[in-house]
């Protein structure tokens, strides 16, 4: 049988175990929605840009002279 002081012991070992888990789980939760939310924010931006007829990248072909000149 184990001593009331080593239950004691054992108890707050639990509770801090389980306040870790919870802990865990709630930055899992937050960097997901962050996850979700920016790559929403990109998409609309995304949207926006199109709408308004903006490309991201200049088109290159190949018959532009390079910056040297050569």
């Amino acid at each position: 049988m184990t001593s009331h002081v080593e239950q004691q012991i054992q108890e707050r070992i639990a509770r801090v175990r389980a306040e870790e888990e919870r802990k865990r789980k709630e930055r899992e939760e937050l960097a997901a929605a962050r996850t979700k939310g920016l790559a929403r924010r990109h998409a609309q931006k995304l949207r926006r840009l199109a709408e308004k007829g903006w490309e991201l990248a200049p088109i290159l072909d190949n018959t532009t002279p390079a910056a040297s000149g050569a």
